[in-house]
């Protein structure tokens, strides 16, 4: 679980509670049946003529995963590269090949397996570049999905607040359910400010530095895997792999990696 999502959204609704508790409201007076279906499943049903079935329904897997905590693990996969450079140049390519069946990263494996099997630099480059733009085009497709909701559920909540805000005036002879009726009106329009604010567009950004934070480890590894089938110098690949990192763990590493 990624607490910090959680802690979030949780944060922010209770924000709102205190909020609606603080100025004297009741939180009775902030459900309204309509305004849900309108706001809420109206923008869920809005995204199926953007999106397809599968995408539309696929919707609550993505914002089920972002909740997740994912660890791309550099550290693990710089001193795995390291291990697997050092192993080559001592043993040859070929001594790589046991070890490549108990690697749990499949596009590691991949790329390393190419190697192994003597295929060629730049064809290693262009099918690990193919991967890594599919595997960016499939986050892009789900982050695009999410984000229509957050665009969405703003207009549908406009929408619901017209529909009420026609249906008051004309009842404008009952001249005490203005207020209720006003209200209401504009409990559909709260209902799509917080599905933007609070859901969808917080959790897209995420998943758009997830991906990006992907990306750069698999670049990471690309590079890895084509000084190891160079047969460049260990402590050259450190280097280059070191400097996908933040200084403060740069720093760390190289103590560990670099030191004589």
């Amino acid at each position: 679980m990624n607490f910090s999502t959680v802690i979030g959204i949780v944060g922010c609704f209770g924000m709102v509670v205190m909020a609606i508790f603080t100025s004297g409201g009741s939180i009775v007076t902030y459900l309204d049946l309509p305004s849900f279906f309108m706001t809420v499943v109206g923008s869920y049903l809005a995204l199926f003529i953007f999106c397809s079935v599968q995408e539309t329904i696929g919707l609550f897997a993505t914002i089920g995963f972002s909740m997740k905590q994912v660890v791309f693990n550099e550290e693990g996969v710089i001193t795995k590269l390291l291990a697997f450079s050092d192993k080559a140049r001592r043993e040859g390519l070929l001594a790589l090949e046991e070890e490549l069946e108990d690697l749990d990263d499949e596009f590691m494996k991949k790329g390393m397996r190419l190697v192994v099997d003597g295929t060629d630099g730049a064809i290693i480059r262009e099918l690990l570049e193919s991967e890594l733009s599919q595997i960016q085009e499939r986050h892009m497709n789900k982050i695009s999905v999410v984000n229509m909701w957050g665009t969405v559920a703003p207009g549908l909540g406009m929408i619901g607040t017209v529909v009420g805000l026609i249906a008051m005036l004309k009842n404008l002879e009952d001249k005490s359910a203005l207020g209720p009726n006003m209200a209401v009106a504009l409990i559909t329009t709260l209902y799509g400010a917080l599905i933007a604010n609070i859901v969808a567009i917080p959790l897209a950004g995420k998943l758009k530095a997830r991906d990006a934070l992907e990306v750069k480890v698999k670049e990471m590894e690309i590079e890895g895997i084509l000084s190891i089938q160079a047969g460049e110098n260990t402590r050259v690949l450190a280097t280059k792999l070191l400097s996908y990192l933040n200084p403060v763990l740069r720093k760390k590493m190289e103590q560990e990696v670099l030191r004589d």
